[in-house]
């Protein structure tokens, strides 16, 4: 195990720094740009559920372990692409004039 982080060290360096400035963006985006910005990542995330789709298909019928993380992908991708446009949408009806 120790040897996989030794070959790629530079990589996951990388991830981690991507995840710190990943949360320090988001947690200073001001709430008036919340709904595009969840638009955006809805589009994204509908791109990943395509991915891991095709990624699926093309595994091996015995290698379950890809079978698997695929399968989880597709789920965890589209329950975020449902909650998110549950959360736009919510927040969309708060700015509507009440009758």
């Amino acid at each position: 195990m120790s040897e996989f982080f030794l070959q790629n060290q530079q990589l996951i360096y990388i991830v981690v720094l991507s995840v710190l400035l990943g949360i320090e963006v988001i947690s200073n985006v001001p709430a008036i740009l919340h709904t595009p910005l969840m638009s955006g990542a809805n589009a994204i995330h509908g791109v990943v559920i395509i991915g891991a789709i095709i990624v699926m298909g093309h595994a091996a019928p015995d290698d379950y372990l890809a079978l698997i993380l695929g399968f989880l992908a597709v789920l965890l991708g589209t329950l975020n692409v449902v909650g998110g446009f549950v959360v736009t949408n919510r927040m969309l009806e708060m700015f509507k004039k009440k009758k």
